[in-house]
This record gives structure tokens, sequence and C-alpha cells, in this order.
């Protein structure tokens, strides 16, 4: 029988695709099972490169299955030694590179809970991640170990060369023995430092769920050349970018340092990637570096995760890599489940659509009263789980062929003297202005409308009155009369979470706070 991997077109996707054949992919079975061996251990003696670190220096790294093998068993040896149990969390607080892959696939080795941390985190994220899982032990270098407030029985590891060295003393073989059910990740959200983050836990046997996003919603296979340059600290970086496509044995492209776009779109012409996972902002800064007809391509499948992607962008990326740009959506609660089968030759894939259910997947667009919503109109997008429909909080719409489309958050919605208004149609409009590089809309308190539209523009250009009436004219004949922003206020850089994605939230409150802070005289 074929392998699940051996099948591109959207008709094999339905038809064959069934939890059973997904199992078939791995080594591990129902009862045991190890995501380190998986993604690593089982590809060690093919000679492919498992990652290529794009540096912003410019100094990449090959890292080969078999370095990562051998240095993750080492570092699983290690921590055996030092007393870590089965279940105790090792922190990994690390730019991509070799000691950051070898203490997250040997920590998984040894039965250990791997916990990555956003190496960009200060002193108060820092330390409530650490509170909230309690960690025997965190590895960082030592810049960010200054970050780390002392915490009663957490040790910390300094990873640098003489760490590196010191592993070589330990064995470069190291058997895993783990259960399907037993924790291997602790996965955090990108909460704020004034709230306690959530910690996702994945446990063995979710590297088997994942392949539904892989197969279908990033469309990577075995020997792929992969980039996906969202942090690996997060769910799309580090279950999109990094463990799926791994235990598929592609070769993984991640991206270490401050982020340039121009140098991404070197790095993608250099190591000759033919496929690219990333955000809608990712594309986004791409478009705006103008620096994209430098180089030339071997991109055969494209994808985007974390919010839509605007028009203009989406224009730019199928004129840039001749392949269009394809949503994948879902969260990081409930998982994948709208994707665009990239690569898929008999999948129409519509711009700026979120696609279609993954196979075997029920997803609906409900009313008010969780009846169906005809095609076209607006609803909270919902799948049915574990015997009842689970609400997503966003809002969407089916067409007549049955493919999705995002319309905001349920509380990006603006409702602005009876008119209904997304914030999401607003953005794109808006970001179709040449000058215009980002934008966000949020609806702000008007005494005689209730609400009216605000916009926040990231322009190349000073803003001033003309400017305003530029955007205020360009939404009008895009949207409608009344679908425009009132206000319009240009500003240096929009809020976004670490993967990215605009925090229209954040607009909210600091709007609201200004509201209520009493007038100077």
């Amino acid at each position: 029988m074929s392998r699940l991997t051996d099948h591109v077109t959207y008709a094999d996707a339905l038809a064959s695709c069934t939890s059973e054949r997904l199992w078939a992919l791995f080594d591990g079975d129902r009862a045991r099972m190890n995501i380190a061996h998986e993604c690593i251990d089982r590809h060690a003696a093919s000679g492919r490169t498992a990652v290529i670190v794009l540096r912003a220096d410019g100094s990449d790294v090959q890292l080969s299955y078999r370095e990562l093998a051998e240095q993750s068993s080492r570092f699983a040896h290690w921590l055996r030694a030092r007393g870590v149990c089965p279940g105790d969390r090792v922190a990994v607080m690390l730019e991509p590179s070799l000691a950051f892959y070898a203490a997250v696939f040997g920590a998984m080795k040894a039965g250990a809970v791997a916990v990555p941390l956003f190496t960009l985190f200060g002193p108060d994220g820092v330390r409530l991640r650490v509170q909230d899982c309690q960690p025997r032990l965190l590895v960082t270098n030592a810049e960010k170990a200054l970050a780390v407030t002392a915490q009663p029985g957490l040790e910390v590891a300094i990873a640098d060369a003489g760490f590196l060295a010191a592993l070589e003393a330990f064995a470069p073989v190291f058997e895993p023995d783990t259960a399907a059910d037993d924790m291997a990740l602790f996965q955090y959200t990108s909460g704020t430092t004034r709230e306690q983050p959530d910690a996702v836990r994945h446990r063995h046997r979710s590297i088997v769920t994942l392949m539904y996003a892989a197969l279908y919603g990033t469309g990577v296979r075995p020997g792929e050349r992969f980039m996906c340059p969202s942090s690996p600290a997060w769910g799309h970086g580090l279950a999109h970018g990094t463990l799926a496509p791994l235990a598929l044995g592609a070769t993984i492209g991640a991206y270490a340092g401050k982020f340039d776009a121009d140098r991404l779109l070197r790095g993608l012409q250099d190591h000759r990637f033919d496929n690219i996972a990333a955000a809608a902002t990712h594309y986004r800064m791409m478009r705006n570096a103008g620096t994209a007809d430098r180089y030339r391509y071997a991109i055969r499948k494209v994808s985007y995760t974390g919010e839509p992607i605007d028009g203009e962008t989406a224009a730019f990326v199928e004129h840039t890599f001749g392949r269009p740009a394809c949503s994948m959506y879902g969260t990081t609660e409930i998982g994948v489940c709208l994707v665009n089968y990239p690569g898929a030759p008999d999948f129409p894939v519509k711009r700026g659509s979120l696609g279609k259910p993954v196979p075997g997947l029920r997803v609906e667009v409900q009313d008010a009263e969780g009846r169906p919503c005809p095609p076209g109109a607006v609803g909270e997008l919902k799948l049915w789980r574990g015997g009842r429909w689970i609400a997503t909080k966003d809002l969407g719409r089916v067409d007549a062929d049955g493919h999705f489309w995002h319309c905001g958050r349920a509380d990006d919605v603006i409702i602005s003297a009876g008119w209904t208004m997304s914030a999401v149609e607003i953005e794109d409009a808006i970001l179709r202005h040449p000058d215009v590089q980002e934008a966000a809309a949020i609806g702000v308190p008007d005494a005689l409308r209730g609400l009216v539209v605000k916009a926040f523009v990231v322009a190349r250009r000073a803003g001033d009155d003309a400017f305003v009436r530029e955007i205020q004219t360009l939404v009008r004949e895009r949207l409608s009369q009344h679908e425009y922003p009132r206000q319009v206020a240009f500003v240096a850089e929009l809020p976004k979470n670490a993967a990215g994605k605009i925090l229209r939230k954040q607009l909210r409150e600091r709007e609201q706070a200004a509201a209520a802070a009493p007038s100077s005289t």
C-alpha cells in the first residue's frame, strides 16, 4: 500500500487519509512513541541535512540528522547524570542552533518535558513562564541568563562552547523509552507579561496529529527543503516549522537573530528552498523590503498562518514566487482545521480564502442559535470534535463552492450607527494604498454613532490631512461609502506578538486608557 506522503492531489487526500495511515508514517505506535526518535534518530543514517540556520549576520550553519541525533543523545545522558528524571521540565531559551536542537530533542529523548522559550522575553516574561512550568533546568546563553530571576530549585546551564565540549564525554547513542501518552513539550502561547500565558501541552503522540497540517496545510513531503522563519518558541515555528517537517525527513530552514526580510529572501535563493511557510507579516515585510526581484527562487509551495493576508501582499507572493499564498487556519488549542492543500494540482486556491477542511473534519459557519449559515452569510466558525461543536471565536463565511473565508475575530467586528464592519476588510483596503506599509483598524467610542473606525497606519511618507483623505477615499471606493476610517493615526509601529500577528486588543486597551485618563488643563 502506498504511503500518504506519495499522494499529492486533493482527491487522493479525501479518499486516502485515515488515522491508521497517519500512524503508519511512524516507527512508534499507540503504546510507545518518542518525538525525538521520530524527528531525528530514524533519519540519522540518511546522510541528509536536517537544519539550515539562516543567521542574521550571514554566517549560515548546516546541521545533519546524524549530528543532531548524536548531540541530542549526549544531552539526554548529561541530563540523566545530573539527576533530571522523566517528567521533569527542561526549559530552553536559545536561538536556533546546534545547542537549541540538542537540548530540545535530548530532553524529550530522556523522557523530560522540553519547554522552548522565546529569546526576547524580558525578566517578567521569563518569570511568568518559569513559575508556571517549574523547570528543573534552564538552558540559555550568558546574555539571556541575566534576565532569569533566581528561582528556588532552578539550575541554569550556559550553552557556550565549553558546554558543547563537555557533552562529548557522553555516549552519542541514547535509546528513548517513553509512552505515546507521556508528556513531551510545553509550548507557550503569546500572552503579555501582564497576563498569565497559557502552556499548550503536547504528548509524544501529538506528532501524528501534526501530519494533517504538514501534508495538507504546508504540503511538506520527504526530501523537500522547507523554510519557516517563525521562532521555534511559538506554535507555528515549533510544530509546523520544526517537528512536522523533520518527522517526514525534510530539510528545514530556521532564522536566527534580528529578522531582516532581505536576508531571508537571499537565503531562499542561496539554499534553494522549495517550500516556505511563514506568518502573513513575514510576507508583508518581504514586499516592503523592495528587494525581492534581485533573487531567483525554487519555491513550489507557499503557505501562511496567524492572520489573513492582504490582497496586495498576496499579489506580491504570486508575482515573486509564481505560486499562490495558501492559508492554513487553526488555533494553538484546537490545531489546524482549514487548509488550501499546497501543491495539489486539482485544488483551486482562491486568493484570501481559508480553504477547506482537512480530511475527515467537519467545519461549519453557524449563526447565534447554532444553525448552519447559508453561503455568503457571516457567522462563527465552529468545528465538530468529541461529539460537540467547538467555537473558534472567529467569524467567517462559506461560499457556494465550499471555500471558507475569515471575517475577523468576534471582538474585531465594528458596529457603527447600526452598520456591521469587518476590521480585516478595512485593513485590506487601506493596505492597497502604495504608501501604506501596515495597518490596523479598531472601533473607538463616538457620541453620535456609538463606535467609529480608527485606523493606525505605518507609512512610507509623513502623515497629513491629504494622506488621511486619500486613505478614506480609497476605503470608500473599495468597500462602501460608510465603511471607512473616520479617524486615522500615523504611527511608527504596530503592537505585535512574537509571531508577527497584529494585536488589535492592545490598541483598543490603549484607546480606552487614553479616554479614561483625566484631561490636563
